[in-house]
C-alpha cells in the first residue's frame, strides 16, 4: 500500500493527532524550548505515552461497545444517585475546558493573520471575530469539510518545515537526548509543564476517538488495526512535538530571543526560509487553528448530545447549538485583551487541569466487564492509566498550591 493509500485510509487516530497538533502545541512547544532549552522534552515524551495509553482505550471502547464514551457513561451511571452530579461536572469540566481550548485556537488563527499584517492589536481582534463567525458558519451549514484537506495540508506543510529547520540549526544532540530521559523543572517551568501535557493529551479528544472509532470499526477483529493506527499517528504527533522544542532551544534560547508574537516565534524559520518566515508561521498558525476551532465545539457536541442521550431526530441540531456556545464563549475569552500568547498557553494549561478529572471517568468505564467482556482493562492498562492520573493530578496541584502560596 502507497503512502497516499494510507493517508486516505487512516483512522481516528489521525484525527486525534490533527485535533492536538495546532496552535496551543506550536506555542506552547516553542516557548518550552525558547525558554527552557531542551530541559522539558521529557515532559512531552510523558505526554506522548500518555495520550497513546489513554487513545487506545477510549479506542477499544468504541470498538468494542460501538459506543461512545459519553454514551458509556450515561448509561453506567443511569441507575446510580450520583448519576446527575457526575454528568455535571463531566459536562462542566468539558464545557469549561473546550471553551478555553477554543479561545486558544481563535487566539492562534488570528496570531497568524496578524503575523502576516504586522502584529497588531486591531488586526488581531478583526481576526478573531471574522475566524469566529467563519467557524460557526463552517459548523452550521458542514461545508467545513471542503476545506478541510486544504488547511491540514498547510498544518503538514509547517511540520516539515520543523523537519527540515531542526536539520539546519543542528541541536546540540547530547543536551537534546539528556532532555528525553532526564526528567527535570527549572525555576519557573511548572506551568510550561503542565501546558505540554495539555496540549498533548486533550481531555476531548478521549470522546472524540471512541465516537470516530465506532463510526470506523465494527467489532473486536478490527481492534488490532485500531491500536496500530492509535500508536502510529499518534506516535508521529509527539515526534513534531519534540522537533519543535528543539528546532525552539537550538534558534531562539541559544539567541535568548524573547517570545512576544508569531514574528517572534517564525524567528526559528528564517535560517530556511529568510524574510518569509513569518508568512509560513502565519498561514500554518491560521490553519492549525481555524481546524482545531471547528473540532473542539464539534466534539464538545457530540460528547454533550451522547451524555444527555439526545434523540437521534434532534441530535444534530443539539450538537450544532453547543457547539455554537462554545465559539461564542471562547471568542469572548479571546477578545479579553489578553496577550494571544498569554491565552494560548492558559489553555494548555486548563486542559492539563482537566485531564485527571475525564481520564478517571475513562478508567472506570475501562473496567466495566459487563459491557467490554475480555477486553477490558488489565492489571498492565490500568497501572498505566492511574499513572497518567497521578502525574497529570500531581503537577496540576503542585501549581495550584504554588500559586496560593502554599509551596
Amino acid at each position: 500500500m502507497s503512502i497516499t493509500q494510507r493517508l486516505r485510509n487512516s483512522g481516528p487516530g489521525a484525527l486525534v493527532t490533527a485535533a492536538f497538533i495546532g496552535p496551543g502545541t506550536v506555542t506552547a512547544c516553542t516557548l518550552a524550548g525558547a525558554s527552557f532549552g531542551y530541559a522539558l522534552l521529557w515532559a512531552l515524551v510523558f505526554a506522548t505515552i500518555a495520550t497513546m495509553v489513554l487513545q487506545e482505550m477510549s479506542a477499544r471502547l468504541g470498538v468494542i461497545t460501538q459506543k461512545g464514551l459519553g454514551e458509556t457513561l450515561a448509561e453506567l451511571f443511569r441507575q446510580s444517585v450520583w448519576r446527575w452530579p457526575l454528568i455535571a461536572l463531566i459536562c462542566v469540566a468539558l464545557y469549561v475546558g473546550n471553551a478555553a481550548y477554543e479561545a486558544g485556537n481563535l487566539s492562534g488563527a488570528a496570531l497568524g493573520i496578524a503575523a502576516a499584517a504586522g502584529d497588531s492589536e486591531i488586526a488581531f481582534q478583526a481576526s478573531v471575530a471574522a475566524i469566529s463567525v467563519l467557524a460557526a458558519l463552517l459548523l452550521w451549514t458542514g461545508s467545513y469539510r471542503q476545506i478541510e484537506k486544504v488547511l491540514v495540508a498547510l498544518v503538514l506543510f509547517m511540520a516539515l518545515a520543523f523537519v527540515a529547520t531542526f536539520a539546519i540549526v543542528r541541536p546540540d544532540l547530547g543536551a537534546l537526548f539528556a532532555g528525553l530521559i532526564l526528567p527535570t523543572i527549572p525555576e519557573g517551568a511548572l506551568l510550561t509543564v503542565v501546558a505540554l501535557i495539555g496540549t498533548t493529551v486533550v481531555p476531548y479528544n478521549l470522546f472524540l476517538h471512541a465516537s470516530a472509532a465506532r463510526n470506523k470499526w465494527s467489532g473486536p477483529a478490527d481492534l488490532p488495526a485500531a491500536r496500530v493506527d492509535t500508536m502510529v499517528t499518534i506516535g508521529i504527533g509527539g515526534l513534531i512535538g519534540i522537533l519543535i522544542v528543539s528546532t525552539a532551544a537550538a534558534s531562539l534560547f541559544a539567541l535568548s530571543v524573547p517570545v512576544e508574537s508569531a514574528a517572534d516565534m517564525a524567528t526559528q524559520f528564517e535560517p530556511l526560509f529568510g524574510s518569509h518566515a513569518k508568512y509560513l508561521m502565519g498561514a500554518g498558525l491560521f490553519a492549525a487553528g481555524l481546524t482545531s476551532s471547528i473540532t473542539a465545539p464539534l466534539a464538545t457536541g457530540y460528547a454533550v448530545s451522547e451524555i444527555f442521550q439526545v434523540a437521534p431526530e434532534k441530535r444534530q441540531r443539539a450538537m450544532r447549538l453547543v457547539a455554537l456556545s462554545v465559539i461564542v464563549i471562547g471568542a469572548g475569552f479571546a477578545l479579553t485583551g489578553i496577550r494571544p500568547i498569554t491565552i494560548i498557553l492558559s489553555a494548555q494549561f486548563a486542559n492539563g487541569l482537566l485531564l485527571p478529572v475525564v481520564a478517571v471517568f475513562l478508567l472506570y468505564a475501562m473496567n466495566q466487564r459487563a459491557i467490554l467482556g475480555d477486553f477490558a482493562n488489565g492489571r498492565l492498562a490500568n497501572a498505566l492509566g492511574f499513572t497518567v492520573v497521578l502525574v497529570a493530578a500531581g503537577l496540576g496541584v503542585r501549581l495550584i498550591l504554588r500559586a496560593a502560596g502554599v509551596m
